[in-house]
Formats: structure tokens, sequence, C-alpha cells
């Protein structure tokens, strides 16, 4: 297929957390706000002169440091943000907006409050404390932290206009780029997709990463660039799967697994597309930050919640997204030492292949997968099962 104009760019974006669109917006007078978790919503980030950066620590090498203080066994993602935080990495940063939902995650922004690894006069750290379930009373405590420990910092701090007015402007921008992955996302569920699983990767990545205002046209642009798109004549890969599984900040994966054979159709994964690009609906009779709030729970599906009713929710929509997007199987990825999906993958996978009939593959990995032979030989593996896979069912036909 012909290159993406805006891809190398894109790419470009991500190779440092600090990238170039950030240094422009706060150039403008513009102030970055990080956060690490799905439970903080990104869009009240957004508010006003605000924009969150999701954090990220790109081409991660020794991560000694920060292993002294949080030990071998926690979370590398973790690990590797308190690492570049001691190398001064996130000094761009204006605050972070932390939450109360992983210990690891915790830990990681408790020493970064605690040593002062960010050196600004103003810099904040704050935690927000997040339900197990949705309940009408979990939604008010949501709003609650979020107004205290969120908005009302960033009012004290830096004069941010909070009002419901501002937050719908946050929330218009918010839903502009949302319909746009959306739209991309949409065009996966061809039999010969005009965009790689890496692309859209990348493309949904740089969402997140750096400011919206400024990344606005060139999603749309890329958008038109598609729809006209001519796919391969012939399709490159041999299978088509869904990735589900804990924080995925490193395109390098997607890439190790489309070069092993399988096209990633669909992902639900911290910080991927589903659930993250969903437009978000407001009426005119509820405060907004209640409406938002009530949106990030009721569409999140982070292996924190047991209740019965998100379990259930979970295991449908995995099933859901490979039937929609016509995998022929689904890859179950956690990072090492992640405790919720350390749990939630060995059983997640074991009923969607025992109780959904989808063929699985499993794995834990490190933050950083490029070179990991290991993982491509598993997944070429995979690969060649489902082929078998399929003709052992033409020959059923036969």
């Amino acid at each position: 297929m012909r290159d993406l104009k805006h891809l190398i760019y894109f790419e470009k974006l991500l190779e440092t957390t600090n990238n170039e669109l950030i240094q422009q917006a706060k150039a403008e007078g513009k102030l970055a706000i990080g956060y690490t978790c799905f439970h903080m919503p990104e869009v009240i980030l957004n508010v006003d002169r605000c924009f969150p950066v999701r954090l990220r620590a790109p081409n991660t090498g020794s991560m000694d440091i920060a292993t002294y203080y949080m030990s071998n066994y926690t979370c590398e993602y973790c690990r590797a943000l308190l690492e570049r935080a001691f190398e001064g990495g996130l000094n761009f940063l204006d605050g972070l907006a932390a939450v109360d939902a992983c210990a690891q995650m915790n830990r990681l922004a408790e020493n970064i409050e605690i040593q002062k690894l960010v050196d600004k006069d103003k810099f904040f750290v704050t935690h927000a404390d997040i339900p197990y379930k949705v309940e009408p009373f979990t939604i008010k405590h949501y709003t609650i932290q979020m107004r205290n420990r969120v908005l009302n910092v960033l009012k004290d701090t830096y004069g941010v206009d909070t009002s419901d007015e501002a937050l719908r402007g946050a929330v218009d921008l918010h839903n502009q780029v949302c319909g746009i992955i959306s739209e991309i996302g949409e065009l996966r569920k061809a039999d010969n997709p005009v965009i790689t699983g890496y692309e859209f990767h990348i493309i949904n990545l740089v969402s997140y990463a750096c400011p919206k205002y400024l990344l606005l046209d060139k999603l749309r642009e890329t958008l038109e660039e598609l729809k006209t798109r001519e796919p391969d004549p012939t399709p490159r890969f041999r299978a088509r799967v869904e990735l589900i599984g804990s924080e995925i900040d490193d395109p390098e994966l997607t890439k190790l697994i489309e070069e092993a054979g399988a096209l990633v159709v669909a992902d639900r994964y911290c910080f991927g597309s589903t659930p993250g690009r969903e437009v978000i609906s407001l009426n005119d009779t509820e405060e907004v930050l209640t409406q938002i709030c009530r949106h990030y729970l009721e569409v999140s599906e982070c292996p924190r919640y047991i209740s019965n009713e998100k379990v259930a929710q979970r295991r449908k929509t995995v099933d859901a997204l490979a039937r929609e997007f016509k995998a022929d199987g689904i890859i179950f990825e956690q990072i090492k030492f992640c405790d919720y999906w350390g749990f939630e993958r060995a059983l997640a996978a074991y009923i969607q292949e025992k109780e959904y009939d989808h063929p699985v593959l499993s794995i834990d990995r490190p933050y950083m997968t490029r070179a990991s032979g290991q993982l491509r030989t598993r997944v070429q593996a995979f690969v060649e099962s489902l082929e078998i896979k399929k003709i052992n069912k033409l020959k059923e036909v036969v």
C-alpha cells in the first residue's frame, strides 16, 4: 500500500515524551498535565488552557535507579516512568494527575512527589480515589474526587477555568478526535483493510500523547487519505487477530505481531481505542462533570473491577470485537508484574477458548518488546495453528 502521508511524522512524535507538539503548546502558554491511568479522564485535563499527556517512556534502557526504589517485581511501565523522571525527562510537566487504582502507579506518583523529581514551583501531584463498582453513589463519589482532587487543584494552582462551559469545550474537542479515530477503526473490518494494525496503533497513540488541538488537522487529513487508499491486491497477512490486555505504548509490539503474519484488526487494551475513543454524549440537564465521570466508569473494562456485571461485560466485549472484526484468534497480553492483568489474563483466555470457541494465545511481556525473539516465535507458531484450523475447516466443508 502507498505510505500514509503523516505516518513518519506521527512516529517521530512518539520517539520522545516531550515531543515537538508538546513543546509548541507549552510555548503558547498551555499547561501539560501528565496522567498514567484510564481512570483519570483525559477529557477533564483538556479544560481551558490545559492539555493531557499520556505518559510514556520510549526507548527505555536501564531501570536500575527505579528498581532500587520500587523493586524488580513491580510493573516495568511504572519503573520506566520513574527512571525517566530521575533522568529529568518529565520536567516539562506542570502537574501529575494520579489515581489510587493501582498500588504500583501509586508508588510511582509518590516517588515523583516526595523526591521532587520535577523541579517547578507550581508543579503538583494529586491523587484521586477510584470506586470498584458502578452505582449511583460511586458515580457521585468519583465526581466529587475529580472535582476536588483535579479540577479544583487546577483552578487554585493555575487559575484554570473549570466551569461547565469550559468542560463542554473540552468534550467537544475530545469528541472530534474520537470520531476520527473511530471512523478510521471501522476501516479495519474490511476483508482486506486499507490500514494495518501498526498504522492504527501509531495514529491512536499520538492522539493520547500530543495536544489534540495541534493534531486535529493531520488526523482529519489521514482519514480522508485512507478513504481513497488502495489496499494491496493480495493480503500479505496469514491471519487476523484481536489484541487484548494491559497497556501498550510501544507500537513495536504490534509491529512484531504483524511481522509474524497476524494482522491486528481490533484492540482492547489500556489506552487503546476500545474503550477510550468513544464519543461522550452530553445532555443539558445534568452537571457536565457528572456525565463525564459516569461515561468513564461505564465504558471502562479494567480488570480492577471484579463485580459480576463488569466481569461479564469484559468477556462479552472481547467476544463481540472478535466476531465484528472477523478475527481468527485472540492474543491476550500482560505486561510483566501487572497485578490486575496477572489474574485476568489466565481466566479470561481460558473462558474465551472454552466458552466462546476462540483460538487464544496468552503471553506476558516486558515493557519494551522489540528484541523479544521468544515472543516472535510464539506468535509465529500461533499464526501457523490458525492456518491449520482454517485448512481443517475447509476439509470439513468438502
